[in-house]
């Protein structure tokens, strides 16, 4: 025990935890200081579990604990007996929160005592435990080092050979950074103890980049890079480990912003040509960022002029850059070639060939050029890489080659794809059949909505319940008890719950509320009704019918009736109710009148082709909706709405961005038909904001043999309503497809996400597969919207070109023959972006569909002086459809 004064003995274990306790450390350390080994042993013992058990005290606890962090850690290093105890205790989280500075200097205090070795074994694995700082600004990791000044500390002093460890080495580099910061842009590397244990490590560790290229903020002041320069020049550095290292790295495909530092060291070496590693910079070029490729082509050309080049490794450099997806790069390349002698220029001709295959003109006529330049010159196996390559070349350019390099062959036509198809559309699962299956699915989520599970559910709750509404009400006691408070509160969900009377999963619910206990659902209902203070419903009509069809099947539970069978329940993925099922449930009602918008939605998902002796049995159904039903049956369905399409100037509000014209679709019902429909199928836009709804995901089900109506609908809200799922669903629906169909779809193309971009692509390539693409249409719809500036052009054709390559290049041609003349420049006027690209798209699908044709306004176009890709590809148009 220790002996404070005589006659006085302290417990060791105590009087530790009493010294954390006061806060004080000079108290600990002097006290730590006194302790022998015995005692050491007994506060070892005690103090990991004591530090576990005021853990689980609570959270005042542990922020005491945090707060008393320091001591704690100066306890379990002066006393834990092995250096991985030490190690592990130091690097305890809730232990973490010191200032790493004072915290070094405080427990090296402690460790003075312990022997050279075991300190050298904790040096080792505190820098082996150490993490690299997060992401973020410079300053941000700088103040999140934690463990790395106390491990430096023990390197310096025992003169150890620390293991490799990146964060060792970035820590490192910030704390560099900020000695830097600290003394105003001096100096700080020539006296560092570790810049030789760091030096080599520096060019392979990662994190290290952005420390090093910091720049303080002093003018003149030196950076960590500048240092080094001053440093080798002054021989405290080798200058050739610093020219080897930044190689090194270059070598290691590091990425523009790692590279960066190495290049801006390397330029401040200002190495001579003898000095420039040809063979390493040409190895670099076919996968290095651009700045690194930007620095070797200097260097290449500084070893060039000083007669360093192998003719091999000119040609290898060259043909890497060739191969560069860059078209400055492969420009660069042509360049190099031509500048050359041709006898040297001739052993890299083979780089030009994949130069053939660019986009650009200019410089594919530059690329012809240079090699037939240089044909007397080259060998026969790179003249025949040549004429490989110039098989795709255009007609005039292959001509060129031929006469140069000899007998050019004709590229084989691109292969036509194979007939579309459209993949089956998955099986809907069968009805629901016992109360067991109807609560399981009552308990699942109710987001993502999907409307076909919704449906299923609302049909199980109707039979099920008109079957045994005991049965159905003990079933989903648990349900209840679980999802529905107690006891009931009908204003907190009235006015606390959005979307209780308006987001169909939750209508679903209360319906199944009304089943179970009906005094809360009509008491929840009434609240919902009064109108005062509440905002109008904002859905548009088509959300609105659904919510009415749910609303009234949640009615007639709430009055404690029941129906055998909901008419409306789709018989198809799309939605469509097949016509005989229709009859045959209409023939369960046993006469009786049907809800009436089930009764609607169920006529509006009739398919487009009825056995007409359905009518016939129909017509022996004795209710009123029987007879209506039959009448329908007999005209083939419903009669469609009046559909007309328009473009106009809307005024929307300042943060809206507004388009030079919007598209726009109009729908007027025909006469006679009900309120509800005559509601679903008028449609005049607005001024204001667009119309907006969450919900579009039910909509292709509700007319699915109407497509234009819906279109019409969609064509409002897509272009604010961000996913364009709906317009996939939509190219599976019947019935016609004309603008407001094309008009949804070029919505759908110019989506931001590719992959909705994709849901576009999808939908028109199953319109192709079912022979009902609107092309025409479509090709209006894309003119007149990208002239209006409602969509961008540079999206739209990556989604043509997709659907070309895909095999709708006939339907593509029809498209394009409606929007290439709508767009193209008029006399003075400046070409619209990205027209080049299109024309591209448009010579593709003509040689596949084999088009003749003669497009207003392209003749002109392609008569035009110039080497653009857009005058370019419009001459390629004019002679591919005019041939």
């Amino acid at each position: 025990m220790l002996r404070l004064h005589r006659g006085t003995r302290v417990n060791p274990v105590q009087g530790v935890l009493d010294r954390i306790e006061t806060g004080s450390v000079a108290s600990l350390v002097a006290f730590l200081h006194g302790l022998n080994d015995d005692d050491r042993r007994a506060v070892a013992r005690h103090l990991p579990a004591h530090l576990s058990e005021r853990r689980r005290a609570g959270f005042e606890a542990e922020r005491r604990i945090w707060e008393l962090a320091p001591l704690y850690r100066l306890a379990g290093a002066a006393c834990l007996s092995g250096a991985e105890q030490v190690a592990s205790w130091l690097n305890r989280r809730e232990l973490s929160g010191v200032e790493p500075k004072a915290d070094a200097v405080q427990v090296m205090s402690v460790l003075g005592n312990r022997p050279l070795e075991w300190r050298r074994d904790l040096a080792i694995r505190l820098v082996g435990r150490l993490r690299p700082a997060p992401s973020g600004s410079i300053w941000r990791r700088v103040q999140s080092l934690r463990a790395w000044d106390l491990a430096a500390a023990l390197v310096i002093e025992t003169g150890v050979e620390p293991p490799e460890n990146d964060a060792f080495v970035s820590g490192w580099v910030l704390r560099t950074v900020e000695r830097h910061w600290m003394n105003n842009g001096t100096p700080v590397l020539a006296d560092d103890r570790l810049l030789d244990h760091m030096l080599p490590r520096m060019f392979q560790a990662a994190g290290v980049a952005d420390g090093l290229g910091w720049n303080p903020p002093w003018e003149g002041s030196q950076t960590i890079i500048s240092e080094l320069v001053e440093l080798a020049r002054t021989g405290r550095v080798s200058r050739q480990a610093l020219l080897d290292g930044c190689v090194s790295r270059f070598l290691t495909g590091c990425d523009a912003a790692e590279a960066a530092s190495f290049i801006k060291l390397w330029r401040e070496l200002k190495p001579e040509a003898a000095e420039i590693p040809v063979t390493d910079f040409v190895r670099v070029l076919p996968s290095a960022s651009s700045p690194l490729v930007q620095l070797a082509l200097e260097e290449l050309h500084r070893a060039e002029s000083a007669g360093a080049h192998e003719v091999d490794l000119f040609a290898e450099a060259v043909q890497a850059l060739a191969y560069r997806p860059e078209k400055k790069n492969m420009a660069a390349a042509v360049k190099w070639i031509a500048d050359v002698p041709p006898a040297r220029g001739a052993a890299a001709v083979a780089a030009l060939a994949p130069v053939f295959d660019v986009d650009t003109p200019s410089l594919r006529e530059r690329a012809v050029r240079v090699a037939v330049k240089l044909a007397p010159h080259t060998a026969e196996p790179d003249k025949e890489a040549v004429r490989e390559a110039a098989t795709r070349l255009p007609t005039d350019l292959r001509q060129r080659l031929a006469a140069a390099f000899g007998t050019v062959e004709e590229a084989e036509p691109e292969p036509i794809a194979a007939m579309l198809t459209v993949p089956a559309l998955p099986a809907l699962p069968p009805p629901i059949a016992s109360v067991a299956e109807l609560v399981a699915e009552l308990d699942k989520p109710l987001w993502p909505q999907d409307p076909a599970r919704i449906e299923r559910v609302l049909s199980g709750l109707v039979e099920l319940t008109h079957e045994d509404r005991d049965a159905v009400v003990a079933g989903l006691q648990p349900w209840w008890r679980t999802n529905w408070q107690h006891p009931f509160e009908a204003r907190a969900y009235a006015y606390g719950i959005s979307g209780t009377d308006e987001n169909i999963g939750f209508l679903l619910w209360r319906c199944a509320l009304a089943i179970v206990s009906p005094s809360n659902s009509r008491e929840l209902t009434v609240l919902l009704n009064d109108d005062s203070g509440r905002w109008p419903s904002s859905e548009p009509a088509p959300q609105r019918f659904v919510q009415q069809r749910f609303r009234e099947v949640l009615s007639l539970l709430e009055r404690d009736e029941t129906v055998p069978v909901l008419l409306a329940t789709p018989t198809a993925p799309t939605g469509h109710v097949d016509a005989t099922t229709l009859v045959a449930r209409m023939e369960r009602l046993d006469g009786a009148e049907p809800l009436e918008y089930d009764f609607l939605q169920a006529l509006l998902r009739l398919p487009r082709r009825i056995d007409p002796e359905l009518a016939v049995r129909a017509e022996r159904l004795p209710s009123e909706a029987g007879r209506r039903l039959a009448g329908c049956l007999r005209d083939g369905g419903l009669p469609g709405p009046v559909v007309t399409w328009e473009l106009g100037v809307f005024d929307r509000p300042a943060s809206y961005q507004q388009s030079l014209q919007e598209a726009h679709a109009r729908l007027a019902p025909p006469e006679g038909v009900p309120g509800p429909l005559a509601e679903l199928w008028t449609l005049a836009p607005k001024t204001g904001y667009p119309a907006f709804s969450r919900n579009m995901v039910w909509w292709p089900s509700i007319m699915p043999s109407h497509r234009e109506a819906l279109a019409a609908h969609l064509l409002e809200c897509l272009p604010s309503s961000g996913p364009v799922e709906v317009v996939a669903a939509l190219a599976h629906n019947d019935g016609p497809a004309g603008i407001a169909t094309a008009s949804t779809i070029v919505i759908a193309m110019n989506h931001p996400s590719t992959a909705q971009r994709g849901l576009a692509a999808d939908a028109i390539l199953t319109l192709v597969a079912y022979g009902e693409l609107p092309a025409a249409d479509l090709g209006r719809a894309v003119g007149h919207m990208v002239r209006g500036e409602q969509v961008k052009l540079n999206r739209i054709t990556g989604v043509l070109d997709e659907v070309t390559a895909a095999g709708a290049h006939a339907d593509v041609w029809t498209a394009l023959a409606q929007a290439v003349p709508l767009l193209l420049p008029g006399s003075g006027e400046r070409a619209r972006p990205g027209l080049g690209e299109l024309l591209k798209v448009a010579v593709r699908a003509a040689v596949l569909a084999k088009a003749r044709d003669d497009l207003p306004g392209l003749a002109e176009l392609a008569a035009r002086k110039g080497s653009s890709l857009l005058i370019h590809e419009a001459r390629r148009l004019y002679e591919t459809i005019s041939a």
